[in-house]
């Protein structure tokens, strides 16, 4: 069965939502895009430090680091916007909620980017409906962070049937704010490819400045402030709309498993 959302009226009444939240929505997402940034900023730090001598091992530490804690603070804001749909007071600290589970946070991530990608290797539309696929899973964590990995995205996997193409059109809509969020980045990485096509032996020495990392974060913290928290609302009503679609978003038994790819 394919579902359909009125999403102007979704994002209409999350904007209404947020505006009642206590903690200012602005305010948290400027706390998580800043720390983000902070993260880059490290990866940044290290990497060129490696690049002048130091242990590459190190690098790899940070590169490894900022991702894993990207993925926890990105976790603690999925909490916020869960509280605050709740109409529970959610204060800055529920950023770092998600490191009370952070291992399975991890496995998550790590399980579900690893089948997206094997799914993106045949060809980009599959590794598409797989990215969708698994849209809900760390929801269904965040609810109840005691459910296995597979089992969160056992649920996604079911939660999304019918709702993949709804998914996609939700995110065309804010397509404009995204593109906008990326300009300077997308600048950047402009200028790096040419860089390199005109002169392919600096393919591996190539890199963002520092000015570039800060100015394009700056950038994205800023566009990120009228969008994001609307943005993860919305999602979290689809997300309340499929499980009520799923015998009331009840946890169920594996069927055919988690890579096998489904339809929209």
């Amino acid at each position: 069965m394919v579902h359909t959302l009125d999403r102007a009226s979704l994002k209409a009444q999350c904007r209404e939502l947020l505006q009642t939240a206590q903690v200012s929505p602005k305010g948290l997402t400027a706390l998580y895009c800043g720390l983000s940034l902070v993260l880059n900023l490290v990866d940044y730090a290290a990497g060129s430090f490696a690049s002048n001598g130091g242990p590459e091992l190190l690098s790899m530490f940070a590169s490894v680091f900022t991702m894993l804690a990207g993925w926890i603070l990105a976790t603690g804001f999925a909490l916020y916007c869960m509280g605050i749909r709740q109409r529970e007071i959610m204060d800055y600290g529920t950023l770092f909620d998600g490191f009370s589970f952070t291992g399975k946070i991890i496995a998550l991530n790590f399980v579900m980017n690893f089948f997206i990608c094997l799914w993106s290797m045949l060809f980009m539309i599959p590794g598409v409906i797989a990215y969708y696929r698994y849209r809900f899973a760390l929801y269904n964590l965040c609810e109840n962070p005691g459910l296995s990995v597979m089992e969160a995205l056992d649920m996604s996997k079911r939660q999304t049937q019918g709702w993949k193409l709804e998914l996609l059109k939700l995110d065309l809509s804010y397509l404009g704010w995204i593109v906008l969020s990326l300009l300077p980045a997308l600048y950047v990485d402009g200028r790096l490819y040419l860089q390199v096509l005109s002169d392919p032996s600096v393919l591996l020495t190539a890199s963002s400045s520092l000015t570039e990392i800060i100015v394009c974060g700056i950038w994205s913290l800023a566009v990120s402030l009228f969008f994001l928290p609307n943005y993860q609302c919305v999602n979290l009503d689809c997300f309340d709309a499929a499980k009520a679609a799923v015998s009331g978003g009840q946890p169920f038994h594996r069927t055919d498993g988690p890579d096998d790819l489904g339809s929209f």
